[in-house]
């Protein structure tokens, strides 16, 4: 791993393509991380945003940091553990723009880092309320806007590399982040005829608060993940957000029911 590069390369978000342009897009865990970078990349790719997230005052900063650029944006305060909560964000997003094309499902919480046995059954059930009940609510609720409003759409779900093998830190997250690849399988077989795309994204080691919380618990374990892939670094939000941008446009048109490993090669 001598000659691996460390640094995160020059994106070419600086030069925007109108990769979705025209497009209403929602976005859940919007207020930072990976949800935010795609937030501001989905605005720069020509998309209007709504974002969705828990904490109002990340909402109101990435939502100004979007309208400053030029973007156009709105904000709304969304808890993935209270469907109604989640039903009225979707509808929000209709009530502002008259559509829905596009939705990115990638709010999250992260389990206490360790084995299974010692998991308290509170924390399962929080992870798999937020991690899998979560996006389950939200594709229901997207894909009733998108056919009755744009017809056509696409949906990307966040997975994780961790729900591709076995994973001893963090079992329910992986776990139940498997059974998010299963409901988009089984949601782009179903709605595929309809015209609706389903995808997942499987990030690997991201630099977000999630991973600065799992660092600070298991102190080593970013370097240790570094070790197992082969570009030798953690990704930035916003190479994990191009991928959503790409799998949600117009030029992924024949890409449905697909689980894209976005890692770095981990998995490789």
């Amino acid at each position: 791993m001598a000659n691996t590069p460390t640094a995160v390369p020059p994106l070419a978000s600086g030069a925007p393509t109108g990769l979705l342009t025209d497009k209403v897009a929602f976005v859940t865990g919007a207020g930072r991380g990976i949800g935010a970078a795609a937030a501001r990349l989905f605005a720069r790719e020509g998309a209007r945003v709504l974002l969705a997230a828990r904490t109002e005052s990340q909402l109101e900063a990435v939502t100004r940091e979007i309208r400053a650029a030029g973007g156009t944006a709105h904000h709304v305060r969304c808890d993935l553990a209270d469907p109604a909560s989640l039903r009225a964000a979707v509808h929000r997003t209709v009530d502002l723009y008259g559509r829905l094309d596009v939705a990115f499902n990638n709010a999250a919480t992260i389990q206490p880092p360790g084995p299974m046995d010692q998991l308290a059954e509170s924390d399962f059930d929080h992870v798999y309320s937020v991690n899998l009940k979560g996006p389950w609510l939200a594709m229901s609720a997207e894909i009733a806007a998108i056919r009755a409003t744009a017809g056509t759409g696409a949906i990307v779900n966040t997975s994780s590399v961790g729900s591709l093998m076995g994973n001893p830190w963090l079992p329910a997250y992986g776990a139940v982040k498997r059974a998010v690849n299963s409901l988009t399988a089984s949601a782009a077989v179903t709605y595929g005829p309809e015209g609706i795309r389903v995808n997942a994204i499987a990030p690997g080691t991201t630099l977000t608060e999630m991973i600065d919380r799992w660092e600070a618990s298991s102190p080593g374990i970013v370097e240790e993940l570094n070790a197992r892939t082969p570009l030798g670094r953690a990704a930035d939000p916003e190479e994990i957000a191009q991928a959503a941008a790409w799998l949600l446009s117009d030029r992924a048109s024949y890409v449905t029911g697909t689980v894209l490993r976005v890692d770095g090669g981990m998995r490789a």
